[in-house]
């Protein structure tokens, strides 16, 4: 699938919105990939999922065990490339603010994929790859929907990412004077 392609599903859904954003990570954008408009379709996520299941067989050596989300926006394309992979899904989500895979057990070598939906900074695999590293997992690599640091992100293993698409983002202090003309709004999840 390439880059056009998966922006293109994401304009279908109404997903592609333009304004004044701040960002999971707290940088600002004036574009905000709402991800959550586009896993309301099953179609649209079956679709994205499916090629991202196909790139992960193609780009992790051997076979993988369990794919992981980080919840909350983890949560749905790790389930369902899961589907596609024929292996369990399970998510960590946040304890005192910390990741944590608190409703399951993972055995200690267990292979997995981290599957995330949107990557700016990748700190959110970071912690999760940290999380899972902790418990004596095998982390073999971390996949997304959409990369926006366009292969720049550290995620601390390899990065597969369906499409890379540099947005532009700003910290809060640099921001152009007419994105700082624009009302913001923070449409993420980190807080949840």
């Amino acid at each position: 699938m390439t880059t056009d392609e998966v922006l293109n599903i994401f304009r279908k859904a109404g997903a592609y919105l333009e304004g004044h954003f701040i960002l999971t990570s707290g940088l600002r954008s004036p574009v905000f990939l709402q991800k959550a408009r586009v896993f309301m379709h099953a179609d649209l996520t079956e679709r994205l999922c499916r090629a991202m299941a196909e790139a992960i067989r193609e780009r992790v050596e051997g076979p993988v065990d369990f794919v992981v989300g980080p919840a909350v926006g983890g949560i749905i394309p790790a389930y369902e490339t899961s589907r596609h992979l024929k292996v369990p899904a399970v998510w960590v989500e946040r304890e005192n603010g910390v990741f944590r895979l608190r409703r399951f057990e993972l055995p200690k070598g267990a292979r997995v994929v981290v599957v995330e939906d949107i990557v700016t900074t990748g700190l959110s695999i970071r912690e999760t790859v940290a999380c899972l590293e902790e418990i004596g997992a095998d982390v073999r690599a971390a996949a997304c929907i959409i990369d926006r640091s366009a292969g720049r992100a550290d995620v601390g293993v390899p990065l597969i990412a369906l499409a890379e698409y540099e947005v532009p983002a700003y910290p809060a202090d640099q921001v152009p004077p007419e994105l700082a003309a624009i009302e913001p709004i923070k449409p993420g999840s980190r807080s949840l």
